[in-house]
C-alpha cells in the first residue's frame, strides 16, 4: 500500500459510461486523467476472470502513462446461460460497442434455453472488479456484485451497457430507469469502490 495519498490517477477505460461513473465516485482532491489524454488504446483482455482482466488493464495503462491507474472490468452473469456473457459482456456488443445488439443477443440466447423465460424470474448479477496498479506495483484488487433479475424487455434510457435489462433485487426499476444517483448507491461499481477507496 502506498504511504502517501494518490494525487493523480488515470482511469483505465475507453468506455465513457464507466469513466463518468468512476469519476463521480472519486475524491475531489485527485486529479483525474483518462486514456484519451494519452491516446491509449485498450490492451488485449485475455484473462479468465474479471479480476485478471482488470489487472491487465490497470498494469498496462499505468506503465504506458507512468501514473497510478484504477481500472475496472465488469459485466453481467445470467445463471440460466451458464453465467454468460460474463467476462465477454463487452464483446457481445461487437467492435462498435452496440449494446442494443448485445441485449438482443441475450434475449435470443434466453429464448433458446427457455421459450417461456419472459414469464419467469431469470436470475442475474452485475460483477465489477477494480484494481489499482502503480507502474511496477499492484496496489489493490477487489470484486463486488449486485444480484437481480433480467427484465423481459429493455426499459429506461439512463446508464449504459446492459442497464436497461437489469432489475436489482428488491427493486422494481431497471438500472436504465433509475437516475444516476439512485443507481450509484447500489450498483456493483459503487460496492467495489467502497472496498478499494482506502487505497487511494
Amino acid at each position: 500500500m502506498l504511504k502517501k495519498k494518490i494525487k493523480k490517477l488515470l482511469i483505465g477505460t475507453n468506455n465513457l459510461g464507466k469513466l463518468r461513473e468512476i469519476q463521480d465516485l472519486l475524491p475531489k482532491y485527485i486529479k483525474i486523467y483518462s486514456t484519451s489524454d494519452f491516446n491509449l488504446n485498450s490492451p488485449k483482455e485475455d484473462g479468465l476472470t474479471f479480476e485478471e482482466n482488470s489487472l491487465i488493464k490497470s498494469k498496462y495503462f499505468s506503465k504506458k502513462s507512468n501514473l497510478p491507474c484504477l481500472a475496472d472490468d465488469s459485466g453481467i452473469e445470467i445463471d440460466i446461460l451458464d453465467k454468460k456473457p460474463g467476462i465477454y459482456s463487452a464483446r457481445w456488443a461487437g467492435t462498435k460497442k452496440n449494446f442494443k445488439n448485445a441485449i438482443k443477443k441475450v434475449f435470443k440466447e434466453l429464448s433458446k434455453k427457455d421459450k417461456n423465460w419472459k414469464k419467469k424470474k431469470i436470475k442475474a448479477r452485475f460483477v465489477c472488479s477494480l484494481s489499482i496498479y502503480n507502474v511496477n506495483q499492484k496496489i489493490a484488487s477487489v470484486t463486488a456484485k449486485v444480484e437481480g433479475f433480467i427484465s423481459n424487455k429493455p426499459k429506461g434510457f439512463n446508464g449504459f451497457g446492459y442497464d436497461p435489462i437489469f432489475i436489482p433485487i428488491n427493486k422494481k426499476k431497471t438500472f436504465g430507469e433509475m437516475r444516476p444517483f439512485q443507481k450509484y448507491r447500489i450498483d456493483h461499481r459503487f460496492k467495489a469502490y467502497q472496498k478499494i477507496k482506502k487505497f487511494l
